[in-house]
């Protein structure tokens, strides 16, 4: 790409940006993102079906309207909202109105009632569904230098990296809330007013008590040693916001490998994905390029985080055996159900695909998922079950 050729040096969002979706870039190809990496919807058609049963609990809790809005964000190739809109009975499937929402060109052959489109569909009622978007939404990356700042890393095509100008304004301030909280902050509440670019924390912050109750020393730093490096989310929180704000009544659902205020990964998680390997990232189109997200910063009030293997679960789907008697009196029934098991269980690997985050932003009814667990431990970057998050106040970010 230009930007290799040229050596340019820029933050990796507008790298990442062109990279991917520029009239060259990575998700442009014609294999999709199937060609490169397995998701969930790729894994086994019970996360379709999982899907179309949260669907139809949105249904009823909306009272059966007449048009039910499945949207899918970040379709690929259309691959889940197909199988979503397959595996729905026939009463709810007569009115669904199914989305998918991706910049790539529509691809031949899919379902004619599907709208493809560039954009979500505004004011509608349903379900929208991100799966693994956010986690492709670009964002820029700060690194602490060597005197204390936390600095905008740049980046050229080939890859090559180094330290360009502070962060400061809204990007500090999300680094401050959600990433390097002052000592005594809250996570995910706005920290004490006060300067922070120069290494040293508001006097407040220095002398507050932190999370054990132990005194901060002032000369302790603030922000980690030089070379801690951190995602900067505020285009993600954005992204989701305008996202959830589509739907007039109904249920946003975001799904994405997260970590969480007290277990942020010290030097990021920036990485790159080429035929199902991970690789540097290189912002040339050669490669995806992906973070873990940062999902108790992208909630709105109202919102709960679960793991996908409770969501999973209480949508009825279990990687347990078959009983043994199957086999005698059901043989093909019985390898049917194994090999059930066995993709059920991929998608709930607890250190797998069941350890994605299920961002739930009910807008307008009660929690569908409300027999899903939450469990209070948060200091993973992957959830071991559920968590409650602490919802952030966006207007002070």
């Amino acid at each position: 790409m230009e930007c290799a050729a040229t050596g340019e040096w820029r933050g990796w969002r507008e790298a990442t940006e062109e990279a991917l979706y520029g009239p060259s870039g990575f998700y442009r190809r014609p294999e999709g993102p199937a060609g490169h990496f397995r998701t969930s919807v790729h894994a086994s058609p019970l996360f379709a079906g999982a899907v179309a049963r949260l669907l139809c609990r949105v249904d009823a809790a909306l009272g059966r309207p007449e048009a039910l809005a499945f949207v899918d964000m970040a379709a690929g190739r259309g691959e889940l909202v197909t199988g979503v809109l397959a595996a729905l009975p026939a009463d709810v499937a007569s009115r669904a109105r199914g989305y998918a929402v991706e910049l790539a060109g529509r691809p031949a052959g899919l379902d004619p009632r599907i709208a493809w489109l560039a954009e979500p569909p505004q004011g509608v009622t349903g379900l929208l569904f991100a799966n693994e978007w956010l986690d492709n939404v670009p964002v820029d990356v700060a690194e602490v230098g060597p005197d204390g700042v936390p600095r905008r890393v740049l980046v050229r095509g080939d890859g090559a990296e180094r330290l360009g100008e502070a962060v400061t304004g809204a990007d500090a301030r999300w680094l401050r809330t959600w990433w390097w909280p002052p000592a005594g902050a809250r996570p995910g509440r706005t920290p004490a007013p006060g300067a922070w670019p120069a290494g040293t924390a508001p006097q407040e912050a220095q002398e507050a008590p932190d999370a054990q109750g132990a005194r901060r020393s002032p000369e302790e730093p603030p922000v980690p040693a030089e070379g801690a490096r951190a995602e900067i989310g505020l285009p993600r929180d954005l992204a989701w916001a305008s996202a959830v704000s589509t739907l007039d009544r109904g249920l946003a659902v975001a799904v994405d490998y997260a970590h969480f205020a007290g277990g942020r990964p010290p030097f990021g998680t920036l990485t790159g994905f080429l035929e199902g390997r991970e690789t540097a990232p290189v912002p040339d189109g050669s490669c995806d390029i992906t973070a873990h997200v940062a999902l108790d910063a992208c909630a709105l009030p109202g919102a709960r985080v679960v793991t996908q293997r409770a969501a999973l679960r209480a949508l009825g789907v279990s990687g347990a055996r078959p009983p043994l008697a199957l086999a005698s009196t059901d043989p093909a029934a019985y390898v049917r159900a194994l090999a059930g098991a066995g993709a059920a269980a991929e998608l709930t690997a607890p250190g797998g695909l069941g350890g994605f985050g299920w961002l739930l932003q009910p807008v307008g009814l009660p929690d569908v998922l409300r027999d899903t667990p939450d469990a209070p431990d948060a200091g993973n970057a992957v959830l071991r079950d559920a968590l409650l998050v602490d919802v952030p106040d966006h207007e002070e970010q």
